[in-house]
This record gives structure tokens, C-alpha cells and sequence, in this order.
């Protein structure tokens, strides 16, 4: 394993890497989201009980004016049909109203409680280490903080509904078919659980389709962000028929997971379909003998039937219910397992913030390896390098450079050892305080959607439009940017793609120049400069480093000839250190490095 390597493991869970710390159940955090909409749950629910209510009397009313009024004709007859008339009207206004509501404000719950998750899980995600990161692909992530957490509103809003819906209707309408007539009602009610059992079994399966389904979009996420992101690499090598057909392959098994749902689907609701026919079948033929036999009432036959046709939603809202159950928990399960990943490094529970650095770093005895079945990748080394000390580091590529350069700012804990910063144990200080001491120019620039003025103003969100300028001037960046269309203003595209390596290059310096941080480090920070650029810039790390402390990480060993103290890294920590000409004196490592480099 090397400095500059990542672990490249693939996972589809979210496995925590740490032991979970205690806290709320996971039954206790689910009902958590409902509780600033407590109201409006309330209201919902209410409003579905109402629902339900209202489709239980609208058949009775029906009942009410063939078996009652029709059946006893009388001189105000026509006014009392009107009368349940203008009532049942009513109630179908008030139900509209009442599903309209459920409808709207009860997704719109569904939705705030979806934004609430979304956004602690993506204040979750900025927290997470690099070495989640270098664990897990962004395209599954991205599936979890957006499908994942649609299916689960879509629980939160529906589940209580329908439940509620599904136990009032299907009780109610039981009640009323008993109450009409015993014997017909409980061969209604045999046909009840082999239908639900039907129901369920075609569900399960469409449910296990599904999740597998949700899996197979996570990867087709994950196949198009890595193609997109290495799209001139692609083209470059003129490999798009290699990637259409690894998408080609991700795509088919995502069709085959949609399939094997879609058939359980079809299966389940042709069967309810089925079932429901055959329920009225029965209730005509056994109704017709008990009317013929006279013990049954036409209106009541009526009545029964209409209560058929009510009885066929409860079942199929329990269905739904369990479908977007299987959905959902699957969904919370997957967020509270990324939820319980603790973030690494953590602060400290007394720890102090790092302020008036001076730049003093010492490394004790510190080793360290990405995980534990890895080589080390650092052993027992120690140094100590000066406030204000301009340090270079170089080195074979894997030796540990970068990684020695990104223990400090703690974008990982060492295994042993400690490292200091002015004599603080830097695990003794909070992470924010710590970063914000520290500017660092990173090999791979990464520059944001925007335009260069938002980018640059990254380093330091409130300075102002001068001190920017300042900073690109420093950088040698002001004359390429002011040629811009726009200038500062200008949009630079995705990750800065409107831009050479070279001008991303120099915004990123400028971005840390605006910072002004104590210490400064530079992962091979001129590599993508032309030899001017290059020069330009050599120019302002000698003016920016006074009074503080630099580190360099350089491959090109003529940018560190000026360095105070070069470090030679080997598989044995620190092989040589000195300055350039002592170095060079030395004939050791640095020199033959030297020596190949200059015959390039």
C-alpha cells in the first residue's frame, strides 16, 4: 500500500466502521422524523378516518332509502329521498375535501420529513473520513441520499394512512355485512385469507425485486459518474464502445431486476382483480338463493354488494402498506447504518481550539496504515521541523509523502505516535480550529461549478473583492483571468473544465493564499505549470513562506532547490535530509534522483 494509493474495496452496505455509541433504537429514531409534524400527522390521519367513515355510510344510506323509504311508500317519500340525497351529497363533498388534504398535505409531510433526512445525512457525509470515502463508490451514495430516501417518505406519509384505512374500512365493512346477514358474510369472509395470503406472497416477491432493483440503479449511478468524470480519458483513448458496454451490462441487469418486479406486479394485481369478481360472483349466486329462499332482502343484496366492492381497498391498501413497509425499512436501514458510521477523526471531548500558531510541527514516533490488514505505511518515524522552516519532501511514489503531509491536518489518525503543532498534540484540538491553520494545495485540483471569483473566495468567504485580487496576483493568476470572457465572473464549468491544468493549477494556490494560513502545504503544487507559470509562482511561495511554516512535496526536484531542508523518504522513513548543495555533496538517494531527473 502506498502514500499516494487508495483502497479501492466495494461495498453495497453501509457497514459502520466504528463500534455505534449509544443512542436512540432505531424504532425510536424512525418515529423521531414525525415529531415536528405531529399536527399535521394528526390531521391526516383524522382526515383518513373520516374517509373511511364516509364509505362506510354512503352503502348504508343506499340501504337506508331501498330498504326503507322505497320500500314503505309514503307522502313525503320524495322528500326524504332528496333528504338522504342532499346528505349523501354532503358527505361526498366532505370526502373530496378530506382526500384532498391526504393527498396534498400529507405528501407535502412526507416531502419535510424527506428534506429533514436528506439534510442530516448530507451534513452526515461531509463529517465522514477519507477512508470512507476511499471505501465506498459516490454513485451508491448518491442512490441512498436520493431513492432511498424517497421510497422511505413515501412510507412516512402512506403508512399511517393506509393502515388506518385498511383497519377501519375492512372492520367497518365486516360489521355491516354481519349485521345484513350472518351466513352470506362468513362465506365472504373464507374467501378473505386466501386472497390476503394471494396478496402477500406476490408482494414479498415484488418487494425482493425491488430492493434488488434499487441496488442495480446504484450501480448504474456509480458506472455514469465514473464514466463521466474520466470522460477525456475515455476519449482520449477512444474507449466509449468499452464504456457503453459496461453500461450496456449494468443497465440490463437493472431491466432484469424491473422485470422479475414487474411480473410479481401483474401476477398480484390480476389476482385481486380475480378474487374481487369472483366475490361478486359468489354474493350474487348465494345472495339470489337467500332471496329466492326469503332470507334476503333485494336492498340488502344491494347493500352487500356495494360493501364488496369497499372490502376489495382495505386489502388492497394492507398490500401497499407492506410493500412500502419492505421499501421503506429497507431504506432506513441502509441510512441509519451510514448514520452509525462515526466520523474519524472526532474531536476530543475536552478538546481546545489551536490558536496564535506559530507553525512548530513535531512527529513522534508515528506510524500509520489505511487499515490493519495493510502494510505499514509510515514506521517509528520522527522529525521535527521549525516555525517558519521551508521543508521539502521527496521521495520514490509510495513512500509516504502524502500521507505524512495529510496526518496533520488529521484527514487521518495515526496509529501510534503523536504529532504536534506549537507542542499541542494535535488530537487534543479541535478538528475545525486545526484545518483552519492549515492552506493546502492538493496534486489532483479540484475546483467547483461557479466562476472563478466563487472559487477563489472558497480560501475566505468574507473577503472582499480587493483582498481576491491580491491573492491571484500572488498566485501570478490576475492577467490569464482578467483575458477571461468575463474575468472574475467568469463560469469555469464542472470541476473547472473551461480551464488548462495549468490557470486551475494557479486558482487553487490563489485559494490558499487568500486563506493565509500559519502552515502551508504543497502536494507537487506546480506540477500541471508551464516552465514560466512555474517560475512565476517559485516566485510567490518564496514571498508567501516568510514567517511561515511550508511544506513541499515535490517529484520535479528543481522546484526545492531553495527549500531550507530537503527530507528524503524511503521504505525506511527518512533516508537523508539537508539542504540541496549538502545533499548533493552526499551522492546518496537526492543525488541520483538529481542525477536521472537532470538527464530527462
Amino acid at each position: 500500500m502506498t502514500a499516494t494509493d487508495t483502497p479501492t474495496m466495494s461495498t453495497s452496505r453501509f457497514a459502520p466502521l466504528l463500534p455505534k455509541p449509544p443512542q436512540l433504537s432505531r424504532f425510536q429514531k424512525f418515529l423521531s422524523y414525525y415529531q415536528p409534524y405531529r399536527r399535521l400527522l394528526a390531521l391526516d390521519l383524522l382526515c383518513a378516518f373520516v374517509i373511511s367513515a364516509i364509505t362506510l355510510l354512503l352503502p348504508i344510506s343506499a340501504n337506508h332509502i331501498t330498504k326503507n323509504i322505497l320500500a314503505t311508500p309514503a307522502t313525503d317519500m320524495l322528500n326524504q329521498i332528496l333528504l338522504t340525497g342532499v346528505l349523501m351529497l354532503v358527505l361526498v363533498g366532505i370526502h373530496t375535501a378530506c382526500n384532498l388534504f391526504v393527498d396534498y398535505r400529507g405528501h407535502m409531510m412526507g416531502a419535510m420529513m424527506e428534506r429533514d433526512m436528506r439534510r442530516e445525512l448530507f451534513d452526515h457525509y461531509q463529517k465522514l473520513s477519507f477512508g470512507f470515502y476511499d471505501e465506498h463508490k459516490t454513485g451508491q451514495l448518491m442512490t441512498l441520499i436520493t431513492n432511498d430516501l424517497f421510497w422511505l417518505a413515501e412510507l412516512y406519509h402512506h403508512g399511517p394512512e393506509d393502515l388506518a384505512i385498511a383497519l377501519l374500512k375492512g372492520g367497518g365493512v365486516l360489521v355491516i355485512l354481519f349485521a345484513i346477514d350472518v351466513p352470506l358474510a362468513v362465506c365472504l369472509f373464507l374467501f378473505l385469507p386466501i386472497m390476503a395470503g394471494y396478496a402477500f406472497y406476490f408482494n414479498r416477491r415484488m418487494n425482493r425485486a425491488l430492493r434488488i432493483s434499487r441496488d442495480r440503479i446504484g450501480d448504474i449511478n456509480a458506472q455514469v459518474e465514473d464514466t463521466l468524470a474520466g470522460i477525456r480519458v475515455v476519449k482520449s483513448f477512444t474507449n466509449e464502445a468499452l464504456e457503453a458496454q459496461k453500461f450496456a451490462i449494468e443497465n440490463q441487469r437493472f431491466l432484469q431486476s424491473r422485470s422479475d418486479g414487474y411480473r410479481s406486479e401483474a401476477y398480484s394485481w390480476a389476482g385481486i382483480v380475480a378474487f374481487t369478481q369472483l366475490l361478486t360472483l359468489v354474493v350474487l349466486i348465494l345472495g339470489g338463493i337467500q332471496i329466492a329462499n326469503g332470507a334476503l332482502a333485494l336492498a340488502d343484496l344491494l347493500t352487500f354488494l356495494l360493501c364488496v366492492g369497499i372490502l376489495v381497498e382495505p386489502i388492497q391498501r394492507a398490500v401497499n402498506f407492506a410493500r412500502l413497509y419492505q421499501e421503506g425499512v429497507t431504506g432506513f436501514n441502509r441510512f441509519m447504518d451510514l448514520l452509525e458510521v462515526q466520523p474519524e477523526p472526532q474531536d476530543a471531548p475536552n478538546a481546545t481550539d489551536l490558536t496564535a500558531v506559530q507553525g512548530h510541527i513535531t512527529f513522534e514516533n508515528v506510524s500509520f496504515r489505511y487499515r490493519e490488514e495493510y502494510d505499514f505505511v509510515l514506521k517509528n518515524l520522527s522529525v521535527t521541523i521549525q516555525a517558519g522552516e521551508y521543508v521539502a519532501l521527496v521521495g520514490a511514489s509510495g513512500v509516504g509523502k502524502t500521507t505524512l503531509c495529510s496526518l496533520i491536518p488529521r484527514f487521518y489518525d495515526v496509529d501510534a505516535g503523536r504529532i504536534l503543532i506549537d507542542e499541542q498534540a494535535i488530537q487534543a484540538v479541535r478538528l475545525r480550529s486545526l484545518r483552519q491553520q492549515i492552506g493546502i494545495v492538493q496534486q489532483d485540483v479540484y475546483l467547483f461549478a461557479g466562476t472563478v471569483l466563487e472559487n477563489i473566495q472558497y480560501g475566505s468567504l468574507e473577503a472582499s473583492r480587493a483582498a481576491i485580487i491580491a491573492a491571484t496576483q500572488k498566485a501570478y493568476a490576475h492577467e490569464f483571468i482578467m483575458a477571461l470572457p468575463q474575468g472574475y465572473d467568469t463560469d469555469i464549468g464542472q470541476r473547472g473544465i473551461k480551464l488548462s491544468g495549468g490557470q486551475k493549477q494557479r486558482l487553487s494556490i490563489a485559494r490558499v493564499f487568500l486563506k493565509n494560513p500559519p502552515i502551508l502545504i504543497f502536494d507537487e503544487a506546480t506540477s500541471s505549470l508551464d516552465n514560466e507559470s512555474e517560475r512565476a509562482v517559485q516566485d510567490s511561495l518564496e514571498q508567501l513562506r516568510h514567517h511561515r511554516t511550508m511544506l513541499v512535496i515535490a517529484h520535479r526536484l528543481s522546484t526545492v532547490r531553495n527549500a531550507q531542508r530537503i527530507l528524503v523518504l524511503g521504505d525506511n522513513g527518512i533516508e537523508e535530509q539537508g539542504t540541496h548543495d549538502d545533499l548533493i555533496a552526499r551522492d546518496g538517494i537526492y543525488a541520483h534522483l538529481y542525477a536521472m531527473q537532470l538527464r530527462l
